[in-house]
């Protein structure tokens, strides 16, 4: 691809749309799993009796690790979510910047 080709795409106003709002979204996803995780791993530091109890009374499994469990499986949830924000609607926005004949001048 050559330069202008590059430069007529990256000046196209759909083009700049698509990276300002999946960027805006990435960025929400990935302080959302930083803000689980990091209060996850305060909560160990500062009060870990809390994450220490017991499920139940004869129970060796404590708090803790089903909520480490769920902090993995949230991963999973928001990792599917983007996959699915991106097949369903960023794929529509990069086929019409394709389709754009704006970006086809060059």
């Amino acid at each position: 691809m050559t330069s202008e080709k590059l430069n007529s795409i990256k000046n196209n106003s759909k083009y700049q749309e698509l990276v300002r709002k999946r960027s805006r979204f990435a960025w929400t996803l990935a302080i959302s799993m930083l803000l689980v995780y990091y209060a996850y791993i305060m909560t160990i530091a500062f009060k870990p009796e809390l994450l220490a109890q017991p499920l139940s009374e004869d129970s060796a499994v404590t708090i803790g690790i089903p909520i480490g469990i769920a902090i993995i499986f949230f991963a999973f949830l928001i990792t599917g979510f983007y996959v699915y924000r991106a097949n369903n609607y960023y794929d529509e926005m990069v086929a019409q910047i394709k389709a754009d004949p704006e970006a086809q001048d060059v």
